[in-house]
């Protein structure tokens, strides 16, 4: 099985007189979060895990929060000399939220031309009229995976970036600690909403593979079992190339399978994404003062 991407940090070197020796509470419950988004990421990537791991996210969110909150904090963000790592991490959060915009874009664009499909299958004539709309559908995947493609190449050069920064105080590096970890579920849920390749080696899904090669934790076969929204486009697929009624049928099932799917990681990651801006929000009120 392949090292989890949440095992590898960068290293971050923190310096002991930016917090005092003794750790917050705060700092002891974000620690905790930060280790169970680790184990987690042990499992393998199926949508349950996903949303196990978006849910885990707003958990480390939520003590983020709080500790934003705490003077202490907010004096160590507020010095002139941390200036420009607090504007690295404020830059960091908008990529962060851009990404999450392209995955929510792509939850919302899969799931409408799954609905759409869904009831154009109920109230089929024939295999031709269902054919045309399932390659409709299938273009709108391939769209979804071009943007999602471009989002996973603006993540991977937020963590190549981060694992070359320097020594930094411990409250930068804790917030950079919380950066990495978002990236690695970002990614996780970006590849998942994209899905194996499908088609050629030259399609854009293959980008999407080398740069997430080494982030993989199960193979694709194991993976494909456990994706919702790759089994409905493989059924799919299945029915163009066949023109059988009966793929058609299968095809309704896993539409459902998908649907639901998609509804349970849309509402998680809407959750992350407000808890997200309010962190952003935090420390640019903190900057400011």
């Amino acid at each position: 099985m392949a090292t989890s991407p949440l095992n590898v940090y960068p290293s971050f070197h923190a310096r002991s007189n930016s917090l005092p020796s003794r750790q917050h509470p705060i700092a002891s419950q974000i620690d905790e979060n930060l280790n169970r988004l680790r184990a987690s990421q042990s499992a393998s990537t199926s949508s349950s895990s996903i949303g196990h791991q978006l849910n885990c996210l707003q958990d480390l969110y939520d003590s983020v929060d709080m500790l934003l909150q705490l003077p202490l904090a907010q004096q160590s963000l507020a010095q002139e000399q941390q200036r420009k790592s607090v504007e690295q991490l404020l830059d960091g959060s908008l990529m962060l939220l851009d990404a999450c915009g392209t995955a929510k874009d792509a939850l919302s664009q899969t799931k409408e031309c799954t609905q759409e499909l869904q009831s154009i299958l109920r109230r089929r004539r024939g295999v031709e009229g269902p054919a045309n709309e399932v390659r409709k559908y299938l273009t709108s995947r391939k769209a979804v995976r071009k943007a999602i493609c471009k989002a996973l190449k603006s993540l991977k050069h937020m963590e190549n970036k981060l694992s070359k920064d320097g020594e930094t105080g411990a409250m930068i590096s804790t917030l950079k600690q919380v950066e990495a970890v978002t990236i690695s579920i970002l990614q996780s849920l970006l590849s998942f909403i994209s899905g194996p390749e499908a088609e050629s080696k030259s399609s854009p899904w293959s980008l999407v593979s080398k740069l997430m090669h080494q982030k993989k934790v199960t193979c694709e076969e194991e993976e494909h079992k456990t994706n919702e929204i790759a089994n409905a486009e493989a059924t799919l697929r299945s029915f163009i190339k066949s023109g059988s009624m009966k793929h058609a049928e299968n095809a309704q099932s896993e539409l459902e399978n998908s649907e639901r799917c998609i509804q349970d990681l849309d509402e998680g990651l809407e959750s992350f994404f407000r808890r997200l801006i309010k962190a952003r929000v935090t420390v640019l009120n903190i900057l400011n003062c």
